[in-house]
């Protein structure tokens, strides 16, 4: 009984556990790669998981301790995510440490970018430049419009979602 206690996980954790698992799930979504064109690859999959978690993470921000560890959370199993798969594809264990170094660079300038973008919102100007700098690798390819109204809509439904139900792990990602 007290070990069970000791060795479960906090609640934060487990939440962002879920939450990550949730944003996964939804990037991986065939909509996003078949009917808006982003790529399909690892640099496009990597694109759609960070915007996932950034949403997440704006979601979470300046709403407390609870919210603030559960970001964290997100944050941890996003990095643990991205770890898991460089060793999975076979990268060697010396190079993980360095890409990992590399791509939480990255994601943190896409956070900064999305932050300076949203924030002239309801202008969808700067979130169609992200978007296009981001998602779709400034390729001039691909349906920005509708990832644009994705972004603006999903932002919205978690907005609009129980701060209560999201700390619980709690969310429905609106459809494509």
């Amino acid at each position: 009984m007290f070990l069970d206690r000791l060795l479960k996980p906090r609640p934060a954790k487990a939440a962002g556990a879920k939450l990550y698992a949730g944003a996964v799930a939804q990037a991986r979504s065939p909509v996003f790669y078949r009917d808006f064109g982003v790529r399909d690859s690892m640099e496009g999959r990597f694109e759609l998981f960070s915007l996932h978690v950034i949403l997440l993470i704006e979601r979470l921000k300046g709403q407390g301790d609870l919210a603030a560890e559960t970001s964290q959370a997100v944050f941890d199993a996003y990095v643990k995510g991205l770890d898991d798969a460089f060793r999975e594809i076979g990268v060697a264990d010396t190079s993980v440490g360095k890409k990992m170094k590399k791509l939480a660079g990255a994601f943190y300038g896409r956070l900064k970018a999305y932050d300076e973008a949203v924030a002239s919102l309801p202008d969808e100007t700067a979130v169609r430049d992200f978007l296009a700098r981001t998602a779709f690798e400034e390729r001039g390819e691909g349906d920005v419009a509708a990832l644009s109204a994705y972004l603006i809509k999903t932002r919205e439904a978690l907005a609009a979602r129980p701060l209560d139900a999201v700390l619980q792990g709690d969310v429905t990602w609106p459809n494509p």
